[in-house]
Order: C-alpha cells, then sequence, then structure tokens
C-alpha cells in the first residue's frame, strides 16, 4: 500500500489496535510463487477513515469485511478476516448518575411538557374532589424541578394557618393522565401522603388542589438538593461514620412506610432531599407516585391451599377467612369442623401443653385473629363472653343434615363432655382452636414461636424433672424417657428449653418420638 507522509502523531489512547488472529477463522489462500501468503494489510489509526470505505470509520466492535461493490480489484489471494479492538478506559462508577443528571437538565431546558395522546383519553373522569381555591389560597414562585409526570414550583400560602409558610407545589396536568390507571395513581399519592404524615424524614403534606388544567399536591419545601447531587459533590466518597447518617435515616423512614403498610417502590437517591444546604440537616423522603398499600396479593392464598400436608393445608372456612377473598361480596364465614378436632385435642393436653398454647394464643395476627372471631361468634356466645357445650351443640344442630347424622360428626360432642360443667372465654377458645401445624407452614412462624416461648417463660413455665414431664405427656413405662426427653429441659434451671416448648406445642405421640435403638 501506499506510504503515508503526514507528521508523527501523539499515541491515541483509544486508537484501534490489531490483535492476533484466530487460525481456526483464517480461510486458507493460495500460496504466492517465493511461498509466502499475498495479505493485505490494515493501514487502520486513530483519526483515518478505512481506506476501503472512505465514508465509514471502523467500529471496534465488529470484523472488517470487504464488500465486492466497494474493493478495488486485486489478486485472487483472499485476506484473512481481521477483528480489531478499542483500549477502553476503565468504566467510571458515576457513569450512570452522571447520565441521569444530563438527561435531567436537559428536560430542565424543555419549555413545556409533551402531551400524550391517547384515544378515548377525553373520556376519562378526571375530577378528585380536591379542593378548587388553589390560585386565592397561594402564591406560586419559580420552577424548582421537573420531571417526566409534572414539575414542582415554590409558593407561598396567602392566608390561613399557614400564612407566610414558603412550601413546594407539585403540578401535575390533567392532559397527562390519559388512562385509569394514572388517574388513579395520583389518587392513591394523595391519600397515602395524607396518612402517612407524622415521621421526621418524611416529606410534610399540607393539601391537595385542583381545577380544569392541573392538580396541585402542596408539600413542604426542602431547599437543600438531592441526595444525589450531594453525592456527586463529594466525588461519590464518604466516610463510614457520614454513610451510616444517611443510611439510617433512610432506613428509619423505610421501615415506618413499611409498618404503616405502605412501600415506596421508587427509591433513589434522587428521591431524598435535604431540609437546607447544611449538609448535617434532615433528608426527607419524596415523589410517592408509584407508591401503594401493601395488601394481600392471592399468592399466599394459593400456597395456603397447595400445602400437600394436611395438617398445614388450610380448611375451606379458613380460606374464605382469608384476607384476599373475605371482603368479596360481603362473605360469609361458615362454621368449621376444624375448630371441633382441635378442641377435642386441646381438651385431652396437659396443663403444660395448655400454657403453652395459650402463649402461643398471644402472638395471633389481626388476621389470624379474625377467623377465629368469626367461628366463635358462630357458636354463640352467652352475654358473658363465653361457650360451653350447650353452646356447641346448638350450633351443630343448626346446620345439621342427615348427612352429619350419617358421618356422626356429633360424636365430637362426647370429646368436649368436660366443657358440659365449666364454660370457656375466647382467650382459651384461642388456645383451643389454633392449628400449631398451620402457624409452622408459615414464614413468621419462628417469630410466633420466639416471642410465645418468651411469654411462657413469663407465666407457664416451671421446673419440672423429666418423669413428670413423662407423666406429663401420658408416655408410658416401655418409652425411655431420659434419652427421649433429654433435650426438653435446661439442665441450668429443670426448666422446659425452647426445643422442648417447641416440641410441647406439637404434642406427643408414638409417630412423633425419635427411634432409639436399645
Amino acid at each position: 500500500m501506499g506510504g503515508c507522509t503526514s507528521k508523527p502523531q501523539k499515541p491515541n489512547p483509544y486508537a484501534l489496535r490489531e490483535t492476533e488472529t484466530d487460525p481456526t477463522q483464517i480461510p486458507k489462500t493460495p500460496l504466492s510463487p517465493d511461498g509466502e501468503n499475498h495479505r493485505r494489510k490494515d493501514d487502520v489509526i486513530a483519526g483515518k477513515k478505512s481506506p476501503f470505505f472512505p465514508f465509514y470509520s471502523p467500529s471496534p466492535a465488529r470484523f472488517l469485511k470487504k464488500s465486492p461493490s466497494t474493493t478495488p480489484s486485486r489478486s485472487t489471494s483472499s485476506t484473512p478476516r481481521r477483528f480489531f479492538r478499542r483500549a477502553f478506559p476503565p468504566p467510571s462508577p458515576a457513569k450512570h448518575i452522571r447520565a441521569v443528571l444530563a438527561r435531567r437538565q436537559g428536560k430542565k431546558e424543555t419549555a413545556a411538557i409533551p402531551e400524550d395522546s391517547e384515544e378515548g383519553a377525553g373520556d376519562l373522569d378526571k375530577r378528585f374532589g380536591f379542593s378548587k381555591d388553589f390560585s386565592s389560597r397561594l402564591e406560586v414562585g419559580e420552577e424548582v424541578g421537573r420531571g417526566h409526570f409534572g414539575y414542582t414550583c415554590s409558593a407561598k400560602f396567602k392566608k390561613g394557618e399557614f400564612k407566610g409558610q414558603q412550601v413546594a407545589v407539585k403540578v401535575i396536568p390533567k392532559a397527562k393522565m390519559t388512562t385509569a390507571i394514572a388517574i388513579e395513581d395520583v389518587r392513591r399519592e394523595v391519600k397515602i401522603l395524607r396518612a402517612l404524615n407524622g415521621h421526621s424524614n418524611l416529606v410534610q403534606f399540607y393539601d391537595a388542589f385542583e381545577d380544569q388544567e392541573n392538580v396541585y399536591i402542596v408539600m413542604e419545601l426542602c431547599e437543600g438538593g438531592e441526595l444525589l447531587d450531594m453525592i456527586l459533590s463529594r466525588g461519590g466518597k464518604y466516610t463510614e461514620d457520614d454513610a451510616k447518617a444517611v443510611m439510617v435515616q433512610i432506613l428509619n423512614v423505610v421501615a415506618f412506610c413499611h409498618l404503616q403498610g405502605v412501600v415506596h417502590r421508587d427509591l433513589k437517591p434522587e428521591n431524598f432531599l435535604y431540609t437546607s444546604k447544611d449538609e448535617s440537616s434532615e433528608l426527607k423522603a419524596i415523589d410517592f407516585g408509584l407508591s401503594d398499600f401493601v395488601r394481600p396479593e392471592a399468592k399466599d392464598f394459593v400456597q395456603r391451599l397447595l400445602n400437600k400436608d394436611p395438617r398445614k393445608r388450610i380448611s375451606a372456612a379458613q380460606a374464605l377467612s382469608h384476607p384476599w377473598i373475605r371482603n368479596y361480596n360481603d362473605v360469609k364465614v361458615p362454621l368449621d369442623i376444624l375448630i371441633f378436632k382441635l378442641m377435642k385435642t386441646y381438651m385431652r393436653s396437659s396443663s403444660l401443653r395448655k400454657a403453652a398454647l395459650r402463649a402461643l394464643s398471644k402472638t395471633l395476627t389481626a388476621d389470624e385473629l379474625y377467623y377465629l372471631r368469626e367461628q366463635f361468634a358462630l357458636l354463640e356466645p352467652s352475654k358473658n363472653g363465653s361457650i360451653s357445650l350447650e353452646n356447641i351443640n346448638k350450633a351443630l344442630k343448626k346446620y345439621a343434615t342427615d348427612a352429619m347424622k350419617e358421618s356422626r360428626i356429633t360424636d365430637f360432642l362426647s370429646s368436649l363432655s368436660s366443657l358440659q360443667y365449666r364454660r370457656m372465654d375466647f382467650e382459651e377458645f384461642c388456645a383451643a382452636a389454633l392449628s400449631v401445624h398451620q402457624l409452622e407452614a408459615l414464614d413468621r412462624w419462628e417469630q410466633h414461636a420466639r416471642c410465645a416461648y418468651e411469654l411462657f417463660e413469663k407465666d407457664g413455665n416451671r421446673a419440672i424433672v423429666i418423669e413428670e414431664l413423662a407423666s406429663e405427656l401420658g408416655l408410658g413405662p416401655s418409652i425411655p424417657v431420659h434419652v427421649v426427653l433429654h433435650d426438653w429441659i435446661r439442665h441450668t434451671d429443670g426448666k422446659l428449653s425452647f426445643l422442648g416448648f417447641v416440641k410441647l406445642l406439637h404434642g406427643v405421640s408414638s409417630r412423633s418420638l425419635p427411634k432409639v435403638q436399645l
């Protein structure tokens, strides 16, 4: 190829380098008379265009291929394909952050927010029921931020209890609400902001307004800028103590939201603002546009019905009590045969196991107690809030058919005969009718058991010897109790251990006892 007479240039770190070719990818070419391959040498350097494609600068990520339409006629020998790589610098960890910043600055220069057009958008009801006296209540200042669905301005209250108070106003054009989902998102954002007020790391909500064109959400004005800007100003470098100060505030407000049953769903540095320019000022979580209330999703409902273990699978009546389904068309929860089976086991249990079950019942959640309250109400307790064998007998007869007589369901009454001489209040009913096996199938079983054991330690646990424990459990003389029960009792004080407590909750049967080789 022709020589190049240009002046020597400083090596370019981004120049294309030729790398060794893969022998398996090189097509064989005819040898010249002197035994050497005639190869075309590619003279591609930074700043030069391809000699074969004057209009094309070769990409480092692609192979250079000759094109029959653009490559000059040369010898019949083919040229092996070669690939090139670019000497890329190490990637910057802040690259994506800078890109976000650049896009945001570009949006700020935009004069107006583009409006999406969607067929049928004009038929949507965009009335929110918010106050319509925005212009008389607030004086709007300059724009301080802009996003995809709206922009934020500073403002000041003209009158009322907040007169003179500087605030921020999030303006959401109704023209951007082109779907029913978008309308509901705005409605939900305001509802969540109203409900969540009160945490020091949560932006304060004042009020919401609307007019024909916009929705206005009035919130606390945070003048310290975004956490993202602070991170960039420090070059992404934080001492451990400074990082802890930030993380503690973020985790505190997230935990608060979760406790209230709210998920933010858009946590990022841009959505945390400093209240003032002082770096030690408080951080505030903002932008709840994507947030939502945590509701039972149907997954838990299905999982609990598909459990292969019948002891852990919820009954049909329990399924009707599940939060996912119980509010559908005022569903009525029927009397559940399961509670009689569980009560039968409870009535035959030792006093120690009954104390353990009472401790466990005190750890039940509101959803778990809902089912038990419904069942207790179906037994029609007396005015003093207790039931007896008579209540159970009446409830069974109320729903009895000939099939019930054939299946001998009423035989359960004989196992509950001790209730003929005493009454059972709701607290004891919860202990008697709860299913330990069903609770064990939940993710939070460990928490249930630990909390129950702490209560049991205070009220029901006592020193007990192995022989007495064996008697409590009804174990016969043929069972080597010292081998079977040695880990049930703490050696330090002779009281029931946590392991023993959990095993006691499940009860003891010949199947549950370990096989001991004598």
